[in-house]
């Protein structure tokens, strides 16, 4: 039953009302998801009832409702029924587009650099705390997603081994975002290619994707835990990087990359 209803979500069709009552078609189904795609996302939690059988990442145009009638929404049938436009609602979130997830972090006091706006870092939600952290000199024993923004710090805020290594650590954490963030590289195309042509399709091509999946997961959890060691050990005790393995590191996350189909 799940199967079936993965493949019917991917072939949905929305219709462009402000085109008239039987406006032209789209796709309303952008991504979908099931359980491999959420571990590689890191949105699979310890309560399995948190965790659906799949999910429908919609077209950004659209705000999907349930609702208790159930008429026919084809173009043959009243499509308008189906869908209304408003002009004053708009949404922005649930979805993985830029104009839904991009936002913005804002930094100000002892130790940031005074740089303006600038949007050269990548960074998510997972890196905010161990920042606070590293900027007012404490460390617990929580292991961290995320990892220390120190390009935007003063070198007089952060360890000597983040200010000697500040090239290198930056693009070690720029390769392990690409690889370990859900709207990283590896994520994005992961959810919008393999996981979606494996749930839109038959049950040999979903069989056959979804080990590619959990294979990508696999290799991605290993290079990632390195990466994040090396970062969180720099950051929080000081330790001096090992240039030629962290080098090494980032080959692997491109290698990694390069080898989605």
């Amino acid at each position: 039953m799940t199967r079936a209803l993965e493949q019917e979500a991917g072939s949905l069709l929305g219709f462009d009302i402000v085109d008239g009552p039987n406006g032209s078609t789209n796709q309303v189904t952008q991504a979908l998801a099931d359980h491999a795609e959420q571990d590689l996302l890191h949105m699979i939690t310890k309560d399995p009832n948190r965790t659906p059988n799949f999910i429908l990442f919609a077209n950004p145009d659209y705000f999907l409702t349930s609702g208790s009638a159930t008429p026919l929404c084809t173009p043959e049938y009243n499509a308008s029924s189906c869908f209304s436009q408003q002009s004053d609602f708009a949404w922005n979130h649930g979805d993985f587009q830029k104009d839904i997830t991009k936002t913005w972090l804002g930094m100000v006091g002892p130790g940031v650099l005074k740089r303006g706006t600038f949007g050269e870092i990548f960074s998510d939600h997972t890196d905010i705390r161990p920042t606070i952290l590293a900027l007012v000199g404490l460390k617990d024993d929580y292991t961290h997603d995320g990892r220390v923004l120190f390009e935007a710090l003063a070198d007089h805020s952060t360890p000597r081994a983040l200010s000697a290594h500040r090239d290198t650590l930056s693009a070690l954490a720029d390769a392990y975002k690409k690889i370990n963030a859900p709207l990283g590289e590896l994520g994005l195309t992961t959810l919008t290619g393999i996981s979606t042509t494996a749930l839109k399709g038959s049950d040999a091509t979903y069989n056959s994707l979804e080990e590619q999946i959990k294979a990508i997961t696999n290799r991605r959890n290993e290079i990632a835990a390195n990466m994040i060691e090396m970062l969180e050990n720099a950051a929080f005790d000081d330790q001096p990087i090992n240039e030629a393995k962290a080098v090494q590191l980032i080959g692997q996350a491109f290698d990694l990359l390069d080898s989605l189909p």
